[in-house]
């Protein structure tokens, strides 16, 4: 079994509520102010909130109608993700004057190794905070940052000290800070993972850390082998400044749900013609096209097909996408249509990097 390897210094800086700070700096008028990035109305969804906002237990994710229930003088703003972008790009140039190993999580945060770093630092804590104040002053924004001996640590870190702060876990404190640490703090633990390790008298990360090996393969399958190991302060996934696309995808949610296939088809010719725009920019193309339908009550359900060939052309994706569509038949109406392209041709590594487009 592997072990904690000392010597590797990772930071993970996160953006503070980025989208919604990133409106708040550019209109004065709205500091200070509960502010939503996203739609008001019965299909807006919350993009980002504020920590004003946040205070009202408004949180991305959830409808713009429950963000104005829970928060009456909440003010929504639309999205600008072009300028999201643009603030983006200007964090990670400052990011590259410090290591070239930067991987991108999204358009706010990214892992930085910094073992081996541009300003001959020896410190991860100040190299941190140099960096955090050069994001200050350079683009006016707040960032946190999490410094450890691995990306897992490094991310559970960065959230502790939020807004405007940072946490470094050195080498010797990693064990401890994780058998402390409540398993929902757990990155990579989501909330049905939660309730299962409750179930289980799994509470905290000394819990989790008291299972074998084999009970948590019974009870989590491969995930099992993931959580045996995170809790003993071993990740040793490597920071890559270059991710390989898996998938490219493009859908869309309708003001008013869909109940007859000819009506989804036009829909679907539409989120066609936008995957194949992004397919031809990155030059990819794909072999295993899946249908994305999410339904009135909100269930969802996937439909695939692996072609013997790789496609990118819209006609081909449409016509695999319309045998996917009429192979059996909708259960109820339909509020959200997807196209996804996977089992990609991407020998070179190629990085894409998706927005996701909320419904306003």
């Amino acid at each position: 079994m592997s072990e904690i390897n000392p010597n590797r210094k990772i930071i993970h800086i996160d953006m503070d509520a980025f989208f919604a700070s990133v409106e708040q700096m550019d209109n004065p008028a709205l500091r200070g102010k509960p502010i939503a990035v996203g739609g008001a109305e019965n299909r807006g969804v919350v993009a980002a909130a504020s920590y004003e906002a946040r205070k009202f237990g408004v949180r991305s994710a959830i409808s713009g109608v429950l963000a104005k229930k829970n928060c009456p003088d909440l003010i929504f703003v639309k999205p600008r993700f072009e300028r999201y972008k643009e603030i983006s790009s200007k964090i990670r140039k400052i990011f590259h004057d410090y290591t070239d190993l930067v991987e991108p999580l999204s358009l706010d945060e990214a892992y930085l190794d910094v073992t081996a770093n541009k300003k001959g630092n020896p410190s991860a804590t100040l190299l941190a905070q140099e960096i955090r104040l050069r994001i200050l002053n350079e683009v006016g924004l707040t960032a946190s940052a999490g410094i450890s001996v691995n990306k897992f640590v490094a991310k559970i870190a960065s959230d502790y000290n939020k807004p405007n702060g940072q946490k470094t876990v050195n080498p010797d404190e990693v064990i401890p800070f994780l058998e402390e640490l409540p398993i929902r703090k757990f990155y990579g633990v989501g909330k049905v993972t939660t309730e299962k390790m409750y179930q289980l008298g799994i509470f905290t990360g000394l819990d989790l850390k008291g299972k074998s090996l084999e009970f948590l393969e019974k009870h989590f399958g491969k995930s099992g082998n993931f959580y045996y190991n995170v809790v003993r302060g071993i990740h040793n996934s490597e920071v890559k400044s270059d991710r390989i696309t898996k998938s490219v995808a493009a859908e869309h949610t309708f003001d008013i749900n869909l109940s007859s296939e000819i009506f989804m088809m036009e829909q679907l010719e539409n989120i066609a013609n936008i995957l194949e725009k992004r397919l031809k920019k990155h030059r990819i193309a794909g072999k295993t096209v899946t249908l994305k339908i999410k339904y009135s009550d909100f269930t969802q359900q996937t439909r695939s097909k692996t072609l013997p060939y790789f496609i990118s052309d819209k006609g081909l994706i449409l016509e695999t996408v319309k045998e996917l569509l009429y192979q059996e038949r909708m259960k109820d109406s339909v509020r959200l249509l997807g196209i996804s392209l996977s089992n990609l041709n991407t020998e070179q590594k190629k990085t894409v990097v998706v927005q996701l487009k909320f419904a306003f």
